[in-house]
């Protein structure tokens, strides 16, 4: 007997199911059948929630960038801390650091994934930029930077930073990688307009990396 459940249980089963086969079959590989057969349910449920498998794409990479944003919102509305040390803070907190983060970042990362690779890197960047840019706004306020374009100047750097030290787009060897790295944390320096060199000293407290 078909077990009938609420509306936002069986939706997130949905996305679950979905997730976990388009980490182990890949997302083009993966077909809407593989998922009602997985859950148990007919094709007119699924098509109750999701029109479509890229629907339910969408809804795995909002998932979880999701979890990450509340991550990063946590660090940037922190009371104790410096704008400066916020950024960092969100820095670190954009790492993915739970399993079904990682699973996702590197099935993403694979040739017939281009498409979730893609609305992964946007998802992030658009969920990401405001919450900078507040922070950014944060130190202008009080004198710490002088930022003329917050959210425009984070919204460059979340894109390059996401793009360059991304693995599946450049396949940058591990000494380039600190370059790269060195390189960014410069370039926000005079995106901010801080002296040259103080977030890449504190950046180089938490990452290891050669310039």
């Amino acid at each position: 007997m078909r077990i009938v459940k609420e509306h936002d249980e069986r939706k997130k089963e949905i996305i679950d199911t979905a997730a976990a086969l388009f980490n182990e079959k890949g997302y083009e590989q993966c077909s809407v059948n593989d998922i009602l057969n997985a859950i148990g349910i007919a094709k007119g449920t699924f098509y109750h929630y999701f029109r479509s498998k890229e629907e339910v794409l969408n809804a795995v990479v909002d998932q979880t960038s999701g979890q990450i944003e509340k991550r990063i919102r946590r660090a940037a509305e922190r009371k104790d801390l410096s704008p400066e040390d916020k950024l960092l803070e969100v820095f670190l907190a954009m790492r993915a650091d739970h399993s079904e983060e990682k699973a996702l970042i590197e099935e993403m990362h694979k040739t017939e994934n281009a498409l979730m690779h893609q609305k992964t890197l946007v998802s992030f960047v658009t969920l990401l930029t405001p919450i900078l840019a507040s922070v950014v706004e944060e130190g202008n306020g009080n004198g710490s930077f002088r930022c003329p374009h917050p959210e425009e100047d984070m919204q460059i750097f979340l894109a390059s930073a996401l793009t360059l030290l991304d693995d599946g787009i450049f396949q940058v060897s591990p000494e380039k990688t600190g370059r790269v790295f060195a390189a960014l944390i410069d370039t926000l320096e005079k995106m901010l307009d801080v002296p040259s060199g103080r977030f890449l000293a504190k950046a180089g407290e938490h990452w290891h990396f050669e310039v």
